[in-house]
């Protein structure tokens, strides 16, 4: 594999973007915007907002660099206003000491890492990879969309009650050429489930999960592996993907080929 270039690391960071904003974007669009789906951009970063989802998960800034230390009070602002706090992702190409000294005097501190992963794509290269014969994967279709909520509240650890709501905010994605959604059985029991989307030639690894009497099995690896293969047949350039760093799912990913491209430094307020 060649040596990371600026190129690439744009093209990582980007796709992080892009993904949150297409899945924002079509949440947005039900019902009204009732989840109270807000996006706005500041110079090159952009502030996510979810009214009605308070974690941090969708409630982030990304792309923020230097460049912005002026603006930052502006960007805490957007999120005051809606009675949020915002969590920051700087990436090391785009980090500053003034960046950090502001977020710090701004009562912010750093939380955590996350890792962005990123491989260039070969169809020749992935055609020669062995899947077990023993994990069986399809697509989810809409008409039994419920087994994704089901499966990602088990595999996350969250309360079934959660299941409709899972299911709902996915199934607008599914009905996106964009995005697919992967069942993975094994004995012909539901193990797992996950998800691709293909934007502007790059391919992205979003969610994935296994419940808990079928890991340590390989399900995650046939799934990326799955995922890998259809990027690469859909002619995708690189496939990218995020994850905790040191996590199970980062160390599934190194296996399948991906390498760290950076490591994010996560900023939430005190």
């Amino acid at each position: 594999m060649s040596i990371l270039t600026k190129y690439q690391l744009e093209i990582v960071e980007q796709s992080e973007i892009d993904a949150l904003e297409d899945r924002l974007l079509r949440v947005r669009g039900q019902n009204d915007n009732a989840m109270g789906v807000e996006l706005q951009r500041f110079g090159n970063a952009v502030a996510f907002s979810v009214k009605n989802i308070p974690g941090p998960s969708f409630n982030t800034v990304k792309g923020i660099s230097g460049e912005n230390v002026e603006g930052l009070d502006d960007i805490v602002e957007f999120y005051s206003n809606r009675g949020i706090s915002p969590r920051f992702e700087v990436t090391p190409g785009n980090a500053s000491i003034d960046l950090f000294r502001k977020l710090n005097t701004m009562g912010f501190f750093q939380s955590g890492f996350h890792t962005a992963l990123y491989r260039p794509l070969s169809i020749e290269e992935i055609s020669d990879m062995r899947v077990d014969s023993a994990i069986h994967i399809k697509e989810i279709s809409l008409a039994n969309f419920d087994i994704f909520g089901e499966l990602y509240t088990k595999g996350f650890g969250m309360p079934a009650a959660f299941k409709d709501y899972v299911t709902a905010n996915n199934k607008v994605l599914a009905e996106s050429d964009n995005w697919t959604f992967y069942l993975a059985s094994v004995g012909g029991e539901p193990a797992g489930i996950a998800v691709l989307l293909i934007k502007n030639d790059v391919a992205t690894l979003a969610a994935s999960a296994t419940v808990p009497e079928f890991r340590n099995k390989g399900v995650q690896t046939a799934l990326i592996q799955k995922r890998m293969q259809q990027a690469a047949d859909a002619g995708c350039r690189y496939l990218v993907g995020q994850a905790a760093f040191g996590s199970v799912s980062q160390k599934n990913m190194e296996r399948a080929g991906l390498k760290i491209a950076y490591t994010n430094a996560v900023w939430e307020k005190f």
